[in-house]
C-alpha cells in the first residue's frame, strides 16, 4: 500500500468534503517564510490537504516552502545542503511499536525523502505506555497510525504502508530500493529474514533495543559477507531457524541481547515472563532514547559520514550515576602579581611581554654582560620568520636597559652582534653608567588590561610623549583615534580574528596559549586574566572546540567570532600602532624596544594598554599569508592592506605591534613568568 493508506490527500480549496472542518493558518506560514534569512523556494503557493480520519482540511505551503519553514530550526545542526542530500534517502522501518517513535523522529528531523512502514499488528491499550498513539487509535493498524501521525507532521513526505507486515509475499517489495533498514520486529524469524534480504541487497541495518540503550549497526553495504548479528548467533539462517521450537529459539535471543549485559530489572523480568509478566517490559523514555540513537545513525549513513559496524550502549542510568555535584568552573579572578627577584635586571627581562606569553628567550648573565638568545622552540605559526619573537626580545632588551640604568650599571648594547651565532639576538654590557630617561621608568609594574574601556580623547601632550617614546627607540607611532579610520582598522583586525578561529593550526595554537584552571601558568595566558564574564567564558569554551570551528569554516559562517575584537576596539580611546622602517630582524628588535617604551609611557599616564595581534601582523610577503592560512590567503591579503591603509602605514614600514589604549577599565594584570631560576645565571 502507498501513502494513500493514511488517507490524506491534496484537494482543491473550493471542493472540501461535506461537513469537513477547514483550518486555515496560511497567513502565519507565509509570514514565517518571508522572515527566513535564506532564499524562499519557488513552490510557496498555498495548498489544501484533506485528512479524512479527522474530517479536516488544512491550508499548508507547497512542499519545498513547507519544509524550509518547518526545518528552519534544524540549521546549522543540519545544513540546508545536508537536508537536501538526506531528502534522497529511503528508509524502511519494520516493527512499529519501538519503530513508531523512530519513524516519527526521522520525519521530524527530515532525515529521509521516503518512508516505508511495516507491521501487521493493531494498537491495543497495553501499547500506550510506549507508542505515542491515543485511545482514538485503539484497534487501528500500527503502521497506519504511524503514517497518519507523520502525515499530520509533514503531508508531503511519501510514506508507504505495509499493514500486512513482513511476509514471504511482501519482504521483497519492502526491501527493494531501501537505503537503510531499521529493524524493530518482535519475531526472531523476521529479524533473520530481514537481515538476509538486506545483506543480499547491500542495505545497512540499524536496530535499537530498549534496555541500557543498546544500539546495533550492521554495514552490509560495506561488508557483504558480514555475519548476521555480528556473528553472535553463529551460522544461523532463516531455514534452520524455522525448524526450531519457540523454546529452542530462546538461546539465540539471549545471545543477541547479550544476557550478561542486560540491566538487572530486565534480567529479573525475563525470569517472570510467562508467569507474573505476559512479555518483557519496555518504557516510553527508553523508546524515545532509541529513536534519537537511530536518528543519529541515519543522519551519518545518509550523509556518507564514517560509521562502522558494531554495537554500543548508551546507558542513561550509568550516566546519571556519574553526575558531578559541582561542575568545574573557571574562577573569576586570579592573582598573577609576583614580587621581583633578587636580580632586578634578570627580573626585568622576565617581565617583558611576548605574544601568548611564550617568553621566546634564553638568557646568559655574568658580571660584565647580559646575553639574550632566541629560543626557536617557543614559537607559533603567527610568529612568521620569528619576527614576533624578535619584537619580544627587543622588549626584553629595553627592560634590561631600564633596570641597568636604575642600578647605574648601564653600558652599551648591541643587536645581532655575532654573525656566527644567529640565535644571539642582543647583548647588554654592564658598566657604571645610567640614563635619566630610562631610569625614570618602571617596567616591573607594566601589565596588560584586556577589559573594555571608555573611549575618551587622548591628551595632546600625551600624544606627543608617546610619539617621542617610540622615536627614541627607533620606531614610529601611528596613533589612530575614534572615527572612520579606527573603525576600518578594527574591522580588519576583527575579521582576521575570525580567520584565526577557523584555521585549524592557528586555532589549536591559540588555545594552547590559554591556561585553564589547574594548568601551569608560568607561560601562556591564564584564562582568569582575560577579564571575561560567565557568558563570555561559556562562549570561549565553545570556541575552543576544533570540530565546532571546522563546521563554521565549512559553512562559511562564524561572523560572530569577530565581535569581541570589534567591540573592544570600539571601546578604545586610540590604537597605538608602532612601526619600524624595514623588515629585517634588527628592525623588529628595535620595534620591540619602541613598543615597550610606548606601553610603559601610556600606563604611566593612566591609560589601559592591551596588545592586539591580528593574524597578518608579521606577514611581509604573500607566501607568509599562505603559510598562515592557505584557505584564507586572499582574504588575509585584503585585510592586511585594509588595515595598513586605514592606519597610514607606508609601504616601506613594518608593524611591530598594535596596542589598544583606553581610559578606565580593570586593574592591569601582570601574567606569571617562568621562575628566575629558569634563567641561567653565569658567574
Amino acid at each position: 500500500m502507498t501513502a494513500a493508506a493514511g488517507g490524506h490527500r491534496a484537494i482543491p480549496v473550493d471542493a472540501p468534503p461535506p461537513g469537513a472542518v477547514v483550518l486555515d493558518r496560511s497567513a502565519e506560514q507565509q509570514a514565517d517564510l518571508a522572515s527566513l534569512t535564506s532564499d524562499a523556494p519557488p513552490d510557496a503557493e498555498l495548498r489544501w490537504v484533506y485528512y479524512p480520519w479527522r474530517n479536516t482540511v488544512v491550508a499548508v505551503l507547497g512542499p519545498g516552502a513547507f519544509r524550509r519553514v518547518r526545518q528552519d530550526r534544524n540549521r546549522n545542526k543540519i545544513t540546508a545542503a545536508e537536508q537536501g542530500r538526506l531528502a534522497g534517502t529511503t528508509v524502511g522501518v519494520a516493527g512499529l511499536s519501538v519503530g513508531h517513535a523512530i519513524a516519527h523522529t526521522l520525519a521530524l528531523e527530515g532525515l529521509c525523502g521516503r518512508l516505508r512502514l511495516a507491521d501487521f499488528d493493531a494498537i491495543d491499550l497495553s501499547n500506550l505506555n510506549r507508542i505515542p498513539a491515543t485511545v482514538f487509535d485503539l484497534g487501528v493498524n500500527k503502521a497506519v497510525v504511524t503514517a497518519r501521525r507523520i502525515a499530520e507532521l509533514d503531508p508531503w513526505l511519501p510514506t508507504d504502508v505495509h499493514p500486512e507486515g513482513i511476509t514471504d509475499a511482501t519482504i521483497d517489495g519492502f526491501l527493494d530500493g531501501l537505503d537503510v533498514l531499521v529493524e524493530e520486529a518482535d519475531s526472531i524469524d523476521i529479524k533473520v529474514r530481514l537481515r538476509e534480504g538486506a545483506r543480499a541487497r547491500g542495505i545497512p541495518v540499524v536496530m535499537v533495543t530498549s534496555d541500557r540503550g543498546l544500539l546495533d549497526v550492521e554495514r552490509f553495504d560495506l561488508e557483504p559477507d558480514r555475519p548476521l548479528f555480528h556473528g553472535l548467533v553463529g551460522d544461523l539462517d532463516s531455514a534452520a531457524l524455522a525448524s526450531l521450537s519457540t523454546r529452542d529459539k530462546v538461546p539465540y535471543v539471549m545471545r543477541i541481547l547479550g544476557a550478561a549485559e542486560l540491566s538487572p530489572r530486565i534480567a529479573a523480568s525475563m525470569v517472570e515472563v510467562g508467569t507474573t509478566l505476559s512479555t518483557w517490559p519496555q518504557l516510553g523514555g527508553d523508546v524515545v532514547l532509541g529513536a534519537a540513537q537511530v536518528a543519529a545513525v541515519v543522519r551519518r549513513l545518509g550523509l556518507g559520514h564514517d560509521l562502522p559496524s558494531g554495537r554500543v550502549r548508551l546507558d542513561l542510568e550509568e550516566t546519571l550515576d556519574a553526575l558531578v555535584a559541582e561542575p568545574a568552573t573557571v574562577p573569576g579572578t586570579s592573582e598573577a602579581e609576583e614580587s621581583a627577584g633578587p636580580d632586578d635586571i634578570l627580573e626585568a627581562i622576565r617581565r617583558a611581554p611576548s605574544g601568548g606569553n611564550v617568553q621566546p628567550w634564553r638568557v646568559e648573565r655574568d658580571e660584565d654582560e647580559v646575553r639574550l638568545f632566541l629560543d626557536e622552540a617557543r614559537t607559533t605559526t603567527m610568529d612568521v620568520d620569528f619576527r614576533g619573537s624578535h619584537v619580544a626580545l627587543g622588549a626584553a632588551l629595553f627592560n634590561a636597559r631600564v633596570a641597568a640604568a636604575r642600578a647605574r650599571r648601564l653600558g652599551e648594547f648591541a643587536i645581532l652582534p655575532d654573525d656566527a651565532r644567529p640565535d644571539l639576538v642582543a647583548t647588554l654590557r654592564l658598566g657604571r653608567g645610567t640614563d635619566e630617561r630610562l631610569a625614570d621608568l618602571d617596567v616591573l609594574s607594566r601589565g596588560t588590561n584586556r577589559a573594555f574601556g571608555v573611549a575618551q580623547p587622548v591628551d595632546p601632550a600625551l600624544k606627543g610623549a608617546l610619539a617621542a617614546a617610540a622615536a627614541a627607540e627607533g620606531g614610529r607611532l601611528h596613533l589612530v583615534e575614534p572615527g572612520e579610520a579606527m573603525t576600518r582598522a578594527g574591522a580588519a583586525m576583527a575579521r582576521a580574528d575570525r580567520i584565526r578561529y577557523l584555521t585549524d593550526r592557528l586555532h589549536r595554537e591559540m588555545f594552547e596559549e590559554l591556561i585553564w584552571p589547574g594548568g601551569d601558568t608560568s607561560t601562556g595566558i591564564d584564562v582568569a586574566t582575560l577579564g571575561l564574564d560567565e557568558g563570555d567564558l561559556a562562549k570561549l569554551t565553545i570556541a575552543r572546540r576544533p570540530e565546532v570551528m571546522a563546521l563554521l569554516a565549512e559553512w562559511g559562517a562564524g561572523s560572530a567570532l569577530a565581535d569581541d575584537t570589534r567591540d573592544r576596539v570600539a571601546s578604545s580611546s586610540a590604537l597605538a600602532v608602532v612601526t619600524v622602517p624595514g623588515t629585517t630582524k634588527r628592525h623588529f628588535v628595535y620595534g620591540g624596544m619602541a613598543v615597550e617604551a610606548v606601553w610603559v609611557a601610556a600606563e604611566r599616564s593612566g591609560l589601559a594598554v592591551h596588545p592586539v595581534s591580528p593574524v597578518f601582523l608579521y606577514a611581509v610577503e604573500q607566501d607568509d599569508l599562505r603559510t598562515l592560512s592557505e584557505p584564507f590567503e586572499d582574504a588575509l591579503a585584503e585585510l592586511r592592506q585594509e588595515f595598513r591603509t586605514a592606519v597610514g602605514v607606508a609601504d616601506d614600514e613594518a608593524v611591530a605591534l598594535v596596542l589598544r589604549l583606553s581610559h578606565g577599565g580593570a586593574t592591569p594584570v601582570r601574567s606569571r613568568r617562568r621562575p628566575v631560576g629558569g634563567v641561567p645565571r653565569h658567574a
